[in-house]
């Protein structure tokens, strides 16, 4: 069995901020807010693990820092959305255990969710895929 990791208390406060995504000159600190992908690139780089600053279809065609996977591991980015389009996608961390953290406009705050509840929600109905990020942080 995967051991899960532990998300500091820190990441639990994060509000949802749509202005704060990847390439809007996003803080490090998260003080902000943030969007899905910027909130998970950041709990990746809590756990050493250096990501892009990449949109949802870019990390969906991404063959360099990432590869798609069908057997989910804790830390690696899962896409959803309403179509099997990664264009505009929603970015989760799987956690294990068949649950996943994410931020979301619509809960305004971190939460982690079953797939299963993933699944219920229209906007997150179709599980586009897992991508797996390939290494730690340069230098180390």
């Amino acid at each position: 069995m995967a051991i899960r990791p532990d998300i500091p208390s820190a990441f639990l406060a994060v509000p949802y901020n749509g202005s704060v995504y990847p390439g809007s000159g996003e803080p490090t600190d998260l003080s902000q807010g943030a969007n899905c992908q910027v909130y998970a690139y950041a709990l990746l780089r809590h756990f050493s693990i250096s990501f892009p600053p990449l949109r949802s279809s870019e990390l969906w065609s991404d063959q360099i820092h990432s590869v798609r996977t069908d057997t989910f591991a804790p830390l690696d980015l899962l896409l959803f959305n309403r179509t099997p389009d990664p264009y505009g996608a929603h970015v989760a961390l799987y956690l294990g255990e068949g649950r996943a953290i994410h931020l979301s406009k619509q809960v305004g705050l971190p939460a982690e969710w079953s797939l299963e509840a993933f699944a219920q929600r229209p906007e997150y109905s179709v599980l586009i895929g897992a991508k797996r990020p390939l290494g730690p942080s340069p230098g180390e």
